[in-house]
């Protein structure tokens, strides 16, 4: 029997979820390579848990599923979802640590989500200005 890994990350409004099976090294963010993720910034984002955690991703697939949000909410989603599923899959607590130690929502979500309007004002805080003269 094979081994296969689902794991999930979160990031704002964006949700991913991925599989991490033993493969060729290839990394496919919703169906299409890595190395076609545009803009720069978020694939660089995307191949931060890849070169931390170093020989061990060449015989590894990644597939990712991302949706929701805007476009560095995905990347760090699917980040979270690689990171975690790399950690999953070594059992390896020092590749863990290695993670916390250069940036910890790589595991580790961040549970701030925006804060519900509510009556009286245009916002979840602003209200109607009031003016007494």
């Amino acid at each position: 029997m094979k081994k296969v890994i689902h794991t999930s990350g979160k990031r704002k409004t964006a949700i991913a979820r991925g599989t991490v099976k033993e493969g060729k090294g290839r990394v496919r963010i919703n169906k299409s390579p890595i190395e076609l993720y545009s803009p720069e910034l978020a694939r660089m984002k995307l191949e931060e848990p890849l070169i931390l955690a170093g020989d061990i991703v060449d015989n590894l697939d990644f597939n990712v599923k991302v949706f929701g949000g805007g476009v560095m909410g995905q990347a760090e989603a699917a980040r979270m979802v690689i990171a975690k599923g790399l950690v999953q899959w070594t059992q390896d607590l020092d590749l863990k640590e290695k993670y916390i130690q250069y940036d910890r929502t790589m595991l580790v979500g961040d549970p701030r989500r925006s804060e519900p309007k509510k009556y009286g004002g245009p916002g979840a805080r602003a209200r109607k200005q009031k003016s007494y003269r």
